[in-house]
């Protein structure tokens, strides 16, 4: 077994660090605040590979490997959470139109995204399905040389200012199996957009993106009729490691950032991190991450190796997001009135782990899916 990652990832790994605490870390508030992202920002963002990763060579992407895919999610998370978001949609889309879309789309869509021109976002989730994908109401009804897709989807991340959605729709027979994925163009006649006043990763403009009427050519379909569903869940395994180590960058970051202040805090004449009911706390947190990230990063390996890693990725699912949230909530005590500030990063870290414990699958639906692969299919509570 080998725990250490290569001399090249670790020179990727330093180079990340320092460019998220330079780069990105400043202008970690600039967002929360309400302000938008550039065009020329998110160019930028392209530049350092955030959304190549998995694009094929021959349309401008890279194709590295799921592990440095999760380092460069956690590093670049130490500095602005928002960022590691732009690495997981854009990893699902890039597998869903790599493997399954027409060549035509992929050559445009795939190309314009690896370099900062496309934004896509994933459109499964609507207002009374998610998880429960059985009860997707969207529809895409074939007329001619086009499918017509009317619906509502809920909570997508980017809605406010994203080019295109990989839209899922039913095509079929009630349940997961009759759901088919399409790509639409979000400046096609008929699209509309609501952006939420969202507590955290305020960047993203999450909100609920509308359809009626929306035309897409048949070759905007990606993969086969009815099969959109089980595409999408392969997607779903790795990327619930590369959300656990998105929230364990933001945690370690604060770890690391009390760790400082508690060194230098003095209280009754000592440094406030010799007194254990701190440092254990500290170290408390420090073994749980630990824990997280080894098995978000053991996910990662195995679907590099072509194994099946379903159980690891709803481990990392469920811990990730639970042990950061519950880190970086400790941090905001340990540094007294000061952590309980918006001049701090810590709040706004809390806030934004926290959409993470509900995006992607509930804790609950990842016990669930641990236990589906402890006990079996057939004891499963649920079908979809």
């Amino acid at each position: 077994m080998e725990f250490t990652f290569s001399e090249e990832q670790r020179l990727l790994q330093d180079s990340l660090r320092q460019y998220a605490k330079e780069k990105l870390l400043p202008k970690y508030a600039h967002w929360d605040a309400g302000h938008t992202i550039s065009r020329e920002e998110l160019r930028e963002a392209a530049e350092l590979g955030i959304f190549g990763l998995r694009v094929p060579e021959k349309f401008g992407g890279q194709e590295v490997d799921y592990v440095t895919c999760g380092l460069m999610t956690e590093e670049l998370s130490r500095g602005d959470f928002n960022y590691s978001l732009y690495i997981q949609l854009g990893l699902i889309a890039s597998e869903l139109l790599a493997d399954y879309a027409h060549p035509e789309v992929q050559a445009e869509w795939l190309t314009r995204h690896a370099r900062g021109d496309a934004v896509i976002a994933f459109g499964l989730t609507e207002p009374s399905a998610g998880s429960d994908a059985a009860n997707i109401t969207t529809r895409a009804q074939k007329m001619g040389d086009d499918y017509v897709i009317s619906g509502e989807k809920a909570s997508i991340t980017f809605a406010g200012y994203a080019d295109a959605c990989i839209v899922f729709a039913r095509t079929g027979e009630q349940g997961a199996h009759g759901l088919s994925a399409f790509l639409v163009p979000l400046d096609s006649p008929g699209v509309s957009r609501q952006v939420y006043k969202s507590p955290g990763e305020r960047l993203t403009q999450r909100g609920s993106l509308f359809f009626d009427g929306v035309r897409v050519p048949a070759r905007n379909r990606v993969g086969d009729e009815s099969r959109g569903f089980q595409q999408a869940m392969v997607a779903f395994d790795f990327n619930r490691a590369i959300i656990g180590l998105a929230c364990i960058g933001a945690a370690q970051q604060s770890l690391d950032e009390t760790i400082a202040y508690t060194k230098g805090r003095i209280v009754f004449g000592k440094p406030l991190a010799t007194f254990e009911g701190v440092a254990f706390q500290i170290a408390e947190h420090l073994s749980l991450l630990e824990a997280a990230r080894l098995v978000s990063y053991k996910c990662l390996w195995l679907k590099d190796q072509g194994r099946k890693h379903t159980a690891e990725a709803a481990m990392a699912k469920w811990m990730g997001p639970k042990f950061s949230a519950e880190a970086i909530h400790a941090c905001i005590i340990l540094h007294g009135h000061y952590g309980y500030s918006m001049d701090a990063p810590l709040e706004q870290r809390w806030r934004d782990v926290l959409g993470l414990e509900i995006g992607d699958g509930t804790p609950e639906i990842m016990k669930g899916i641990v236990a589906r692969e402890a006990f079996g299919r057939e004891y499963t509570a649920y079908r979809s």
